[in-house]
């Protein structure tokens, strides 16, 4: 009880409460512009964050996570344009309805099922994350090294698109993250002689490079501007929204629990659990003709997935320090920054951190109902921004952004030549969510695969010597091993 007072007063100052409130305002602006993504927001913010206590830095990050992810919401309606990747699920049928007069009705139930799909991702995590924090406390060196395979395996196989691209893009995460001195024999590894690559390469150039810069690099190198704006309707926002919770409570929660699930998968991330929900919801429903062509029961299933996801993705972030998506691989960064080691003991530091962060889940999903409102009235504002003029301004906080973090023009020169490949990558439909997972987790990996190496004086089967590392071991090959055997059954039937 004494620890849950502590949250409360860690959370409900003004500090954090400012902290939270100009973090929504951000949030909605950078979702609600075309192609800034929720993950382009947080790199952004991360140099900001290292100023901030703990709390108000995770608050931080937390509700411009959600609030961008809502507010993507608001081009795919008006524009047609998906503002987050997790939007472009149901752009279609948001479209759709925004042509026959209903935009505001649209992005009202958007609403109501993001802040519903976060509160409910959010119990889960409350209820989830300690109870695995009691079975990750039996953890060695051997059954983290299973798990760090476990998470980047997943990467690939979930990732949309094509897997060799995947598998692709984590080896270039994998080679990012061997620079710099070797952990066990101290011998230094692709420095090429620059003395600040020593300590390796820092993931916050990285991270803003990979996202922030790449789509500044592709919004110059693509031409126009995209669609015109369409007269705005005037029907209400929440008049009908009572009546499609009603019709559609249903699929709300499953959509809620989907994204939830997905999001807890290393890798998977908000636009992965808003695709597979929109899909299950379609397979199930009695309207499924309908999908596609304007259709409120779609938006509700992907809408209840994009925000539950980012809380599921929290579960194996706080538990195991294996990034969920591409926005808990920053956070994880960042609660190493302010002395938040991620992994079981978080919970029993005593100090009512973990509760504080859960309180801050509670309190950014609430506040996006009121923000998220005034977002919906006020969207022309945001959709008439001049990308022109925007993002010469998001150019100054990378470069300021990058070095800020060692005062270094190293990790600026970093920035930029990430920048540079992952938009060539991007452009060649690479999916960069691998490549944050080989960045986040090569050091994992390979520290605990050397340290179980000499506790096993060299012999690999000593990975299958305890029960869950065992367990986790044939996970991961039958993993591996799954499109041969899909393949093999396939043509045992015919």
């Amino acid at each position: 009880m004494n620890e849950f007072l502590l949250g409360l007063h860690l959370v409900f100052n003004i500090e954090t409460i400012m902290v939270v409130l100009a973090a929504a305002v951000f949030g909605i602006f950078v979702g609600a512009v075309p192609g800034l993504s929720a993950t382009m927001a947080v790199a952004l913010l991360v140099p900001i964050t290292f100023y901030m206590d703990s709390i108000p830095a995770i608050a931080a990050i937390v509700t411009t996570s959600a609030m961008a992810i809502f507010a993507g919401d608001i081009p795919s309606t008006y524009l047609n344009i998906p503002g987050t990747p997790s939007s472009a699920a149901y752009v279609g049928d948001s479209y759709l309805l925004a042509k026959k007069g209903r935009s505001r009705e649209t992005l009202g139930i958007n609403l109501v099922c993001s802040v519903f799909g976060g509160l409910f991702g959010t119990f889960i995590l409350i209820f989830v994350a300690p109870s695995l924090a009691e079975v990750a406390l039996q953890f060695s060196s051997f059954e983290y090294f299973w798990l760090a395979l476990l998470g980047l395996s997943c990467s690939i196989f979930i990732a949309i698109g094509s897997r060799v691209k995947a598998f692709l893009s984590l080896m270039i995460g994998l080679l990012l993250s061997t620079v710099g001195l070797d952990m066990m024999s101290g011998t230094p590894r692709f420095i090429f002689g620059v003395p600040d690559l020593m300590g390796g390469i820092n993931f916050i150039p990285v991270m803003i490079g990979m996202f922030a810069l790449k789509e500044l690099m592709l919004f110059y190198g693509s031409s126009g501007e995209g669609t015109q704006l369409p007269p705005l309707s005037k029907d209400s926002v929440v008049a009908n929204t009572p009546r499609h919770i009603k019709a559609y409570w249903p699929n709300m929660i499953r959509g809620s629990s989907i994204g939830t699930l997905i999001g807890a998968l290393p890798g998977a991330g908000a636009d992965i659990a808003a695709w597979i929900s929109y899909a299950v919801g379609k397979s199930r429903s009695k309207e499924k003709h309908l999908y596609g062509t304007g259709h409120i029961e779609g938006i509700v299933d992907a809408s209840s997935a994009n925000n539950s996801g980012i809380s599921g993705a929290w579960v194996p972030a706080l538990v195991f320090g294996i990034p969920g998506d591409s926005i808990t691989a920053i956070v994880i960064g960042v609660l190493y920054m302010k002395g938040m080691n991620p992994g079981p003991t978080i919970f029993m530091d005593g100090t009512g951190l973990i509760y504080a962060l859960f309180i801050v889940f509670f309190v950014a999903n609430l506040i996006m109902l009121p923000i998220g409102f005034i977002a919906i009235k006020f969207a022309k504002v945001f959709i008439l921004t001049p990308r022109k003029i925007l993002m010469p301004i998001i150019l100054c906080f990378c470069i300021v952004g990058a070095f800020s973090i060692n005062s270094s023009v190293t990790d600026v020169w970093i920035m930029l030549l990430v920048g540079f490949v992952a938009s060539i990558l991007s452009r060649c439909n690479f999916p960069m969510a691998p490549a944050i997972l080989g960045l986040v987790l090569g050091a994992t990996l390979e520290n605990n695969f050397m340290s179980s190496m000499l506790k096993a004086d060299g012999d690999i089967f000593s990975f299958f010597s305890r029960p869950i590392s065992a367990f986790l071991g044939v996970l991961v090959i039958l993993l591996w091993l799954f499109p041969l055997l899909a393949m093999a059954y396939k043509k045992i039937k015919k």
